[in-house]
């Protein structure tokens, strides 16, 4: 059988840039979760997106939770998030007792809403914050996001996951809001197997949630802790690993584009298939390329025919709203997300695949409208 293809693997350098700074960990023995290594991703990663600080942590699931408890989200309070997510953008809700209520999407940007979302506003004034996403690589409409959670007075989190090298308006996403955070997951366009990442301009309440995220630990000769704290910083070889990384990011995003592109002009023919949508005021990653069926065609005979290939392919996220763990939380919307779920199916986009491994994802895919 032909190499298994995936969805979206860890890819590390061909320069070897990640090796130089593990070796310098290992060399000075800070293998910790402190060094130069942690330091310096985060000067360089905030440099690059144009924010004023970082703060490296062993997740984006930690980022997202540390940016809640920054904004001040507290038991019972409400939290505006999209359904049509991965479960890690929901759980830190939960880890703070707070309330998530989910938004629907609109199909033209696969994101949150903001029609669904001022209707949120007007059903839950009292709201304490709003997450965004911006999935696979597209942004959110955030103009109208910002404007209105401005005009409510609630803090604004991008959850940018998924966005690393995407701009909105040539500004990178996870740096419009009050807080961004990143993922550096192995599926991720850059990874260091695992971590996450914290951006914001409020310098002091990065600062805070790296006291948090080390355990809250006073300045003290002894060990003293007046707050509750979290075993969520990055260590020093995974940093290096994002470190080396970040080198090579414009070449992933170029590759990821490439794969989209690709796809499109091979595919976009066929009866019932439609791609992600585009947005002028969008330049996305495009993380992972995904489209839509609606017609003899469904996304089961797409995946099941991958799969007889050996090749990797998932459906679009099932929404929050219809997963039996969140199901009793509220919805606003319609059924757009339900139908993006049904719908959709996201294609192999790991960015060490070949154009010979691209004409087999395709040829696969065409087969199936030539029976």
């Amino acid at each position: 059988m032909a190499d298994r293809l995936f969805l979206s693997s860890p890819h590390m350098s061909d320069e070897g840039y990640e090796m130089e700074y593990i070796k310098e960990a290992f060399d000075t023995n800070w293998i910790a979760p402190l060094g130069e290594n942690v330091n310096e991703f985060e000067n360089e990663l905030a440099t690059m997106v144009g924010s004023k600080s970082a703060a490296a942590l062993s997740s984006g699931t930690a980022a997202i939770h540390l940016a809640l408890k920054a904004a001040g989200v507290e038991v019972g309070d409400i939290v505006f998030c999209p359904t049509l997510t991965f479960s890690a953008t929901v759980n830190p809700i939960i880890y703070q007792n707070a309330v998530p209520v989910f938004i629907d999407s609109n199909y033209e940007t696969w994101n949150m809403c903001p029609k669904a979302l001022e209707k949120a506003f007007e059903k839950y004034p009292e709201v304490k914050a709003v997450i965004v996403v911006h999935l696979y690589g597209l942004s959110a409409d955030m103009d109208k996001i910002v404007e209105l959670c401005k005009k409510h007075n609630v803090a604004l989190i991008e959850d940018a996951a998924e966005s690393l090298g995407t701009y909105y308006k040539g500004i990178h996403t996870g740096t419009i809001g009050d807080y961004g955070i990143f993922s550096f997951n192995g599926n991720k366009i850059i990874t260091t197997s695992g971590g996450g990442m914290l951006v914001s301009n409020n310098e002091e309440k990065v600062t805070k949630a790296r006291f948090w995220a080390t355990q809250s630990r006073d300045q003290a000769r002894h060990y003293q802790h007046s707050e509750l704290g979290f075993n969520y910083r990055m260590s020093n070889v995974v940093a290096g690993i994002g470190r080396g990384q970040l080198k090579v990011l414009k070449q992933r995003v170029e590759k990821k584009n490439y794969i989209f592109e690709l796809y499109k002009r091979e595919l976009s023919e066929l009866e019932g298939i439609e791609f992600m949508p585009s947005n002028e005021w969008n330049k996305p990653n495009y993380w992972l390329s995904s489209m839509t069926l609606n017609g003899k065609v469904r996304p089961i005979d797409i995946m099941e025919a991958l799969e007889k290939a050996n090749i990797e392919s998932r459906p679009i996220w099932k929404p929050m709203h219809m997963q039996p763990y969140f199901e009793k939380y509220d919805f606003v919307g319609t059924d757009v997300s339900e139908k993006l779920f049904e719908n959709g199916v996201c294609l192999p986009s790991d960015t060490k695949i070949t154009d010979e491994d691209l004409k087999r994802v395709v040829e696969t895919i065409k087969n199936l409208w030539v029976r």
